[in-house]
């Protein structure tokens, strides 16, 4: 809860959070176990700008540590942290 700044609210149950507070407690519930692929689906979608640049710089440690992230997003600023990025338009790839 510290990595993604929600150390504060631990005492705090689901109904007392904000959606960008959930959506950073399950980043951290999908990172506690260290997996080594993580598969997000618009992981910043709810997030304000200083939260979406959080949640992308553990994303970022997390790959130079070797853990694979695959992202679906909508929002060309998270697609631009991407070492690849594929995109798809009405249901056909058109950039590799």
């Amino acid at each position: 809860l510290t990595e993604v700044g929600l150390a504060h609210r631990l005492d705090h149950t689901p109904s007392e959070l904000s959606g960008g507070e959930r959506q950073r407690a399950a980043i951290a519930r999908a990172l506690v176990t260290e997996p080594a692929c993580v598969l997000a689906d618009e992981p910043t979608g709810n997030l304000d700008e200083a939260n979406q640049k959080l949640v992308m710089k553990i994303f970022r440690e997390l790959h130079d540590e070797g853990h694979t992230i695959i992202t679906v997003t909508h929002s060309p600023e998270v697609g631009a942290e991407a070492q690849r990025c594929i995109v798809i338009e009405h249901g056909h790839m058109i950039t590799e």
